[in-house]
């Protein structure tokens, strides 16, 4: 239950004892590997040199956040004493101090980013209850450089994700970074044919961006999915130049949603689509499979960006299809600030929502608590004390 409203006539949402189920995220860098990658890098989703070295500290996002981190380790909000701060801490209680602050209960941990790089889930488990979102992209183009033929590799695929593995409760597809979200209907014949002509490239480690292999694997596993109730989250919207904007548009999806085929495969759409958050919130609004989230929107945009997109969400989608997520990577403090502003300006939306008459204070509060937690746990079929 929220705590009671502050100012007569005008509710003052405080959310942060709500604890948080952050339904998409990423691990955090190895040690030895974070000591080389630059901190504004994790800020920012270019990583052309240029960026990373010099532009990304002139964002917004960065500027606030250096203060938002500053007043978490109570220093000033300058680089410098931010780092030395860091350093002190040490990670693990930096990441300690990071998800207490933030009040996260369960991540749910996509460890298909940077395999190599990054600490396990298991290291994760020790600060909070973790689940982990299987990537298929990865999982294809290992099983691809293992297998001698197309039947093989796809009873290889199959098998690894039917039943879906211990301790998964979810899949990613990354199909928008590779080859876009405008995914057809692919022939048996088709795929073995472009699997055969993969395997007679020489190039390693494999990169898997052949569309219509691509298209026809991501239907058989929205087929498990779909046997299974498992959901299956979507890269949508804005990320790194590795993905064509144009196509990253979520209605590039009405052949899958309107496939009966799927129907029981619920799909997340990640990140709000951002720009294309309002054909999102439309899509959750007449497809009864589709959800949505606001991570990576939140907390990468300015203040005014992000109650704008948890607002323009709200539009047209039910409050029942509407999931909080950092998106966090790479290093503790986007945990932290995700779950910051993530309440903070949930908070501001639906206390406007109550001036304009939309809801009142109580539906506000059982909103918070289904967008903030309540959504994840029974999406995904979760229970936790």
């Amino acid at each position: 239950m929220l705590p009671s409203t502050s100012l007569p006539g005008c509710p003052m949402m405080n959310l942060t004892d709500i604890p948080i189920i952050d339904q998409h995220a990423h691990n955090i860098l190895r040690p030895e590997i974070a000591a080389n990658y630059p901190f504004a890098a994790a800020f920012t989703e270019g990583y052309d040199q240029e960026i990373v070295n010099y532009h990304a500290q002139h964002t917004l996002f960065y500027r606030r956040s250096l203060k938002d981190i500053a007043n978490l380790f109570n220093c000033e909000p300058e680089e410098r004493e931010i780092f030395a701060h860091r350093e002190s801490l040490g990670l693990e209680n930096l990441t300690r101090l990071c998800f207490q602050a933030a009040n996260i209960q369960a991540i749910y941990l996509d460890d298909g980013l940077q395999p190599n790089h990054i600490l396990p889930g298991e290291w994760h488990a020790q600060f909070t209850t973790v689940q982990r979102i299987l990537r298929l992209e990865v999982l294809a183009e290992q099983l691809i450089t293992a297998s001698a033929n197309f039947d093989d590799f796809l009873d290889n695929f199959r098998r690894e994700i039917d039943p879906p593995p211990p301790g998964v409760i979810g899949f990613k597809t990354i199909v928008c970074y590779r080859t876009g979200l405008n995914i057809q209907p692919v022939d048996f014949t088709v795929a073995s044919a472009q699997f055969d002509a993969i395997k007679q490239q020489t190039n390693q480690p494999l990169r898997l961006t052949n569309k219509p292999l691509i298209d026809f694997l991501l239907q058989e596993a929205l087929l498990i999915a779909a046997k299974h109730h498992l959901p299956v989250q979507f890269h949508t919207g804005f990320g790194d130049p590795d993905l064509d904007l144009r196509l990253a548009n979520p209605l590039h999806l009405r052949y899958l949603l309107e496939s009966q085929s799927y129907r029981n495969a619920p799909i997340v759409l990640l990140h709000a689509s951002y720009p294309y958050t309002r054909e999102a919130g439309y899509l959750a609004s007449v497809y009864p499979q589709v959800y949505l989230d606001f991570g990576l929107a939140i907390p990468f945009l300015t203040v005014a960006g992000m109650r704008s997109v948890i607002s323009q969400l709200l539009e047209l989608t039910p409050t029942t299809k509407v999931m909080y997520s950092s998106d966090a990577h790479t290093v503790p403090e986007l945990y932290y600030l995700g779950a910051k502003w993530g309440r903070q300006l949930l908070g501001e939306v639906l206390e406007q929502a109550i001036k304009d008459r939309d809801i009142n204070a109580s539906e506000a509060q059982a909103i918070a608590l289904a967008i903030l937690r309540e959504n994840a746990l029974n999406l995904y079929r979760q229970s936790l004390v």
